[in-house]
């Protein structure tokens, strides 16, 4: 009687573990949040060429909903006016043409909030100059220090960021009366 009752037990046990954890079901991958993007090279070339000789940028993708931005990007002859840290996102740099020069880590002089999570300074202390070119991958990590110069320098870049969260749509106008 008693072995009769544990075995009853164990089956109760062993079923609602079963219940508990998907039916007995494996699990299974996630599905695609949204369509893959493939973008061919003489698409990345042309945009390449329309945000240049101008200081451009031109979005490939990205906006509300989305952890991912990515867009090509062209500065000739500029200094940034502040150096930057985000909170909640990492920067990703391939550079398609030209060189600049990146201060990377130390702190930020005077820190400034001037959106959520989105800090600035008039320049870094403690961080290292590191000069970039052609064929240049970098990677700035979220709350990583980083200021960019193409002074007396022609530069394109593709720039990828990947937010912690997906971006959330902007606000529309408010209507007219």
């Amino acid at each position: 009687m008693y072995l009769n009752k544990l075995i009853a037990t164990a089956g109760i046990v062993f079923s609602l573990t079963i219940v508990a954890f998907g039916q007995g079901q494996p699990k299974q991958p996630v599905k695609p949040i949204r369509q893959f993007v493939v973008t061919p090279a003489q698409s990345l070339a042309d945009l390449q060429k329309k945000v240049q000789p101008s200081n451009k940028v031109e979005e490939l993708i990205g906006g509300a909903g989305m952890e991912l931005r990515v867009a090509i990007q062209h500065e000739k002859d500029t200094t940034a006016a502040n150096a930057e840290v985000h909170d909640q996102s990492d920067d990703v740099y391939y550079v398609l043409e030209g060189t600049a020069t990146l201060t990377l880590g130390g702190s930020l002089e005077n820190p400034k909030e001037v959106e959520p999570g989105e800090w600035r300074s008039p320049k870094i202390i403690g961080g290292q100059k590191v000069e970039i070119s052609k064929g240049d991958l970098v990677v700035v990590p979220r709350g990583t220090p980083h200021h960019r110069s193409t002074a007396n320098q022609d530069f394109t870049m593709i720039l990828i960021k990947v937010w912690e969260d997906p971006r959330p749509a902007t606000p529309a106008p408010a209507a007219k009366p």
